[in-house]
């Protein structure tokens, strides 16, 4: 799992990049700008952002990246105490808040869970049956292995992460093609068409005029 973790605090940011790194792939910055940039660069699966950077605030960043269709979950850690700043974290996106000082344990912990909630782990059990290896790209039954394209196991586990909400056909585009190699709508209609025939139709609906919704 890669991590992109927005700290100023250097000491604090060392003793997090030590601790996430024992599990975790992790790139650490101090700015907010970079941060930015890097979500532009690189594909993450977690985000944990400070709320106060020399050059803006974690909060205004998520803001920023929830506007253009980024559903990263975050986690926020913060020294405010003041609700206010919970609030607003909350407001924007945010999936947790952890106010400093914090144990390791409990980051970790709150890292786990939302692993568990987003399927950010190699394997997501589907079904009691179907089970997916996000990492081979591969569907496993009682009675086959079956081989996802990359792209159809990606959108795959975009719809498992982003599940009971509507996902447009333009925010799976956006995500998983560069502007200027950008497909058609029918590119994501194949795809969803081809993922039914493996996990069923049932799974994926089609929400007429909206998307598609993963149940």
């Amino acid at each position: 799992m890669k991590i992109l973790l927005l700290e100023d605090d250097t000491a604090l940011a060392s003793i997090l990049v030590d601790y996430l790194q024992e599990s975790y792939e992790v790139i650490q910055t101090y700015s907010m700008q970079k941060a930015l940039s890097l979500t532009e660069e690189q594909k993450f699966d977690l985000y944990i952002f400070d709320i106060n950077v020399p050059d803006g605030d974690g909060i205004s960043l998520l803001g920023e990246l929830r506007d253009f269709q980024d559903t990263t979950p975050a986690i926020f850690i913060t020294a405010f105490h003041d609700t206010k700043y919970l609030k607003s974290a909350f407001g924007v996106g945010a999936n947790d808040f952890i106010k400093k000082p914090f144990d390791l344990e409990e980051l970790g912990a709150r890292i786990e869970n939302i692993k568990r909630h987003f399927g950010l782990d190699t394997t997501i059990a589907l079904t009691n049956t179907l089970f997916f290896d996000t990492k081979t790209h591969t569907l496993q039954t009682q009675e086959e292995l079956i081989h996802l394209t990359q792209k159809e196991s990606e959108c795959l586990h975009y719809f498992y992460k982003n599940r009971h909400r509507v996902v447009s056909s333009q925010e799976l585009l956006q995500n998983f093609w560069e502007f200027d190699e950008m497909p058609g709508d029918d590119a994501i209609r194949t795809i969803v068409k081809n993922l039914r025939k493996h996990i069923g139709k049932e799974h994926i609906v089609n929400i007429r005029g909206e998307g598609y919704r993963f149940e």
